[in-house]
C-alpha cells in the first residue's frame, strides 16, 4: 500500500492555520505573525512535508524561477548583493536567472524584463544603485511582482536598501568623537544612490557637530582614483581625518599617505564603506561600515516572494542599518590630549 506524501492541507490542519496561511510562511511573506510562522513550520517538519513546486508551476502558469537585472560588475556591493540574493533564493527553492546589463539604462533594462517575462519568471529583482535605473523601472510594466534593490527611495516601488546615510554619519560620527575638528570626504560617482546617502550622512554629521564642512573629492569607485584624491588631501596638513565611499578608495588614500610620510593612524585618521574580506588586512587594519547583504537580499526575497502570493504591492519598503567594524586606522588627531580614564571600579 502506497503512503499518502504530507500536502499543505495536512499542515494547516496540524498547525491550526488556513491553507493560505501555511502558502504565506512558505513563501516568506512578511505579515505573519511569528508565533504563527513557528507553529506552521513546527508541523512541517513533524509531517515531513515538502513543497511540490512542479504542482505550483502547473497552477500558477509560472516557472520556479526568479529573474535578476543586475550591472555587469565587478564591484563588491552589487557582486555581494547577487551572490547573496542567489543563495536566499535557493533555500527557498528557486532557481535565478541573471541578466547582467552594461548600463542601466530604459533599454537596456527594459530587454532584459521582456526576456525574463518571455520565460514566465515568477518576479524580478532589479539590482538599481544608479540614477538612470530609476527612470528605466517607470517604463515597466506595473503589474508584475518586482522588487528594486538600492534603488530611488523617492519612485513608487517595491523597494530594499541599505541605510546609505546612517553609513555616513556611523563613519562620520566615529572620527569627530575621536576628538578631530572635522572630516573630509572621498566620494563615490554622483550618480549612484550610495555615494548620494553617504555624502548626506557625513554632511549632516558634520553640520548638526558645527564642524567644518570640506570640499567633496569626487571619484570613482577604484583604488586608483583614491589614491589620486589621497595626493592632493596627503599634502595638506589640516587634513587629520578622512572618510571614503568604500574600501577600495580608502586603499588608495593609504598608499598616497604612505608615499607623503603622513602615518595612519597617527596623523591621519581612515574610514572606508563595505567592509571588504580584505579590509582586515589592509596596513594598518580598516575601521569600515558594514552593510549586511545577506538581510538585503533575504528581505528583498520575502518581499518578492509576498507579492507573488498576494498581488503586487508598490508600498513595500526595507531599509536595512550597516554597522561600524572599528579597527586600527582611527586615533586622536596629532596633539590631542587624551580623555581621562574614569577610576576602575572596586569589585
Amino acid at each position: 500500500m502506497t503512503v499518502r506524501a504530507p500536502a499543505m492541507r495536512d499542515v494547516a490542519r496540524l498547525a491550526g492555520v488556513s491553507h493560505q496561511t501555511v502558502s504565506r510562511v512558505l513563501n516568506g511573506h512578511p505579515h505573519v505573525r511569528e508565533q504563527t510562522r513557528l507553529r506552521v513550520q513546527a508541523a512541517i517538519t513533524e509531517l515531513g512535508y515538502r513543497p511540490n513546486r512542479a504542482a505550483r508551476t502547473l497552477v500558477t502558469g509560472r516557472s520556479q524561477v526568479l529573474g535578476v537585472v543586475a550591472l555587469n560588475t565587478t564591484l563588491y556591493g552589487p557582486a555581494s548583493l547577487l551572490s547573496a540574493f542567489e543563495l536566499a533564493a535557493a533555500e527557498a527553492g528557486f532557481a535565478v536567472s541573471v541578466g547582467s546589463v552594461r548600463n542601466l539604462d530604459r533599454t537596456s533594462i527594459t530587454a532584459v524584463v521582456e526576456r525574463h517575462l518571455a520565460h514566465r519568471v515568477a518576479g524580478i529583482v532589479v539590482i538599481a544603485p544608479v540614477e538612470s535605473a530609476g527612470e528605466a523601472l517607470e517604463c515597466l510594466p506595473t503589474d508584475i511582482p518586482l522588487v528594486t534593490v538600492d534603488g530611488d527611495p523617492r519612485r513608487p516601488v517595491p523597494l530594499v536598501t541599505i541605510d546609505q546615510v546612517e553609513g555616513g554619519r556611523l563613519a562620520t560620527r566615529h572620527l569627530l568623537d575621536a576628538g578631530h575638528r572635522t572630516v573630509w570626504h572621498v566620494s563615490g560617482p554622483i550618480d549612484w544612490f550610495d555615494s548620494a546617502g553617504r555624502i548626506a550622512g557625513w554632511r549632516e554629521t558634520l553640520q548638526a557637530a558645527g564642524a567644518e564642512v570640506p570640499p567633496v573629492l569626487q571619484a570613482d569607485w577604484s583604488a586608483a582614483s583614491g589614491y589620486r584624491c589621497g595626493q592632493m588631501l596627503a599634502r595638506s596638513p589640516e587634513v587629520t581625518a578622512v572618510f571614503t565611499a568604500n574600501d577600495d578608495l580608502a586603499l588608495g588614500v593609504l598608499h598616497a599617505l604612505h608615499e607623503h610620510g603622513r602615518r595612519v593612524p597617527e596623523d591621519v585618521s581612515v574610514v572606508g564603506f563595505d567592509d571588504v574580506p580584505d579590509a582586515a588586512y589592509f596596513i594598518p587594519p580598516l575601521t569600515t561600515v558594514r552593510p549586511d547583504f545577506n538581510t538585503v537580499a533575504e528581505a528583498s526575497l520575502g518581499l518578492l516572494l509576498a507579492q507573488i502570493d498576494a498581488g503586487v504591492d508598490h508600498t513595500l519598503r526595507r531599509t536595512v542599518s550597516p554597522t561600524l567594524v572599528t579597527r586600527d586606522s582611527v586615533a586622536p588627531p596629532p596633539g590631542a590630549v587624551p580623555a581621562p580614564r574614569s577610576p576602575d571600579r572596586a569589585s
